[in-house]
């Protein structure tokens, strides 16, 4: 009979190896990633040397990623850091200008709304709100 089930073929240590296996895999491609990121968002490095460091690291993966974290490696937590900060600040300011109406379409919409405003109250003819209007939406 051929019935046999697979826990019985697969022990219990071989297991916890594969899993073990599993997360390096998973923690090296991490690191791979994490290495190549660093490499491409590094504006002090010109061109040449992030195609060189790339290739490097593409072709000899294990040799390559241990070289730059040597070589490079004090200096990725502080870049990283200065792109988040750097990346806060612009959403700062973008929630501040959008907030307060600082955008083109805020202040095209105050100035419709002031031109409306005058003609209502008679202080400018149609036609010049038609003028002006086409002004602030050109």
């Amino acid at each position: 009979m051929l019935a046999t089930s697979l826990a019985g073929d697969y022990p219990l240590l071989n297991l916890f190896w594969t899993i073990a296996e599993i997360f390096l895999w998973v923690l090296w491609i991490f690191l791979l990633i994490r290495v190549l990121d660093d490499v491409f968002h590094d504006d002090s490095m010109g061109g040449g040397a992030k195609s060189a460091w790339a290739i490097t690291v593409v072709l000899i993966p294990f040799l390559g990623v241990f070289v730059y974290l040597i070589a490079r490696g004090s200096g990725m937590g502080e870049r990283s850091l200065k792109r988040a900060q750097k990346n806060e600040q612009d959403f700062q300011k973008y929630v501040r200008e959008t907030a307060t109406g600082g955008g083109d379409s805020g202040s095209h919409a105050d100035e419709l709304a002031k031109l409306a405003d005058l003609r209502k109250r008679g202080d400018i003819t149609e036609e010049e709100y038609q003028q002006a209007k086409a002004k602030v939406l050109a």
